[in-house]
């Protein structure tokens, strides 16, 4: 029998939750979403992928939930409970010991929600919690210079939350967390075609579109694509077909969100570092960093070269599994008190 369970990483994102095995990478990348009986005892029918398959699907009896709102915990037990499956069937039984975790929260949270979070896992089973700033563990995953003394500038966009942040010197020097990113993409898709057509659709659907057919930039070759919602009229099934010109223009509003933070970093932006960012550029990590044409969007806003990191939606899991690694190297990110919003 093994005597110590392996350090662990975790990334716990709004709409996934990806953990990281020291030795291992990353071993569960699941939908952060659960689906319970709707009675006073909550009893737990599906986690994760299992619970994303019912997406949509529930009856009355059931209810769907996310634990976590814009990357903030707003079901604690729930969480708990979540984390307490995950590191299980990330790591197996049998440990005479607890694992110790490192876990990725945004910067913009408050001392409350971190002490949440680290209640939750030490409820969950961790021996000791070290939380880190997600963009930091994004820029590691990344490869960038963290521990040097130059800047680097990472937008982390992904499905509660964008943090856009400037890196140097073993932490955070400026950063800026706004409650728009994935989600809130998917949320103005499904605006628009209740707006234009009277239509209702799933947010699955609307996330999809985003996929299929969502840009950043004017599409200069449209795409179509037949879409099935709910006529708000007459309450019947109906298809319209949508073209990628009218997701661009649904997205624009979320899209001017996330280069308004972005710009709101660069000028507040030390001028030393100012400078290592014009000549190494922005990066983009996280799911919604995919989105076509985001990288030429912010380029052309803000006249700064960006660069869409390789696997940019592992990014961060990836570097909090780096710090579970070598958990020692979490004593050299700096200490000191960045200047957030």
């Amino acid at each position: 029998m093994p005597l110590l369970a392996p350090d662990i990483g975790i990334d716990l994102g709004t709409c996934n939750f990806r953990l990281s095995v020291k030795g291992k990478g990353i071993v569960i990348y699941e939908p952060t979403i659960a689906v319970v009986r709707n009675n006073a005892k909550r009893e737990i029918l599906a986690i994760g992928i299992d619970a994303q398959v019912l997406l949509g699907r529930t009856s009355e009896e059931t209810l769907t939930i996310r634990p976590l709102v814009d990357s903030v915990i707003a079901d604690f037990d729930m969480t708990e409970l979540m984390l307490r499956y995950f590191i299980r069937k990330g790591i197996g039984g049998g440990f005479l010991s607890r694992p110790r975790m490192v876990i990725t929260v945004p910067c913009g949270l408050t001392d409350v929600e971190r002490r949440a979070v680290n209640e939750a896992a030490r409820v969950a089973g961790a021996r000791s919690v070290h939380i880190v700033d997600q963009p930091f563990a994004a820029a590691i995953g990344t490869g960038l210079p963290v521990y040097d003394p130059m800047g680097s500038m990472l937008v982390n966009i992904g499905g509660g939350i964008t943090e856009a942040a400037l890196i140097s010197l073993n932490g955070v020097v400026v950063s800026r967390s706004i409650r728009v990113a994935g989600n809130k993409m998917d949320e103005a898709i499904v605006n628009y075609v209740k707006r234009v057509y009277n239509m209702l659709i799933s947010d699955r659907t609307a996330e999809a579109l985003k996929m299929d057919l969502g840009s950043a930039i004017q599409p200069a070759d449209p795409i179509k694509a037949m879409v099935r919602g709910r006529d708000l009229l007459t309450g019947l099934p109906m298809t319209v077909e949508l073209d990628s010109v009218q997701i661009h223009d649904a997205l624009r509003e979320p899209l001017a969100a996330v280069v308004g933070a972005v710009r709101w970093v660069l000028e507040r932006t030390p001028p030393e570092l100012a400078v290592d960012v014009l000549r190494t550029g922005i990066y983009l990590t996280g799911g919604s960093a995919q989105l076509t044409g985001i990288d030429v969007l912010i380029a052309s806003e803000l006249g700064i070269p960006v660069l869409i990191a390789n696997e940019a939606s592992d990014c961060a899991a990836q570097g909090v599994g780096y710090l579970a690694e070598n958990i020692e190297m979490i004593a050299r990110i700096g200490k000191g008190d960045p200047l957030t919003e």
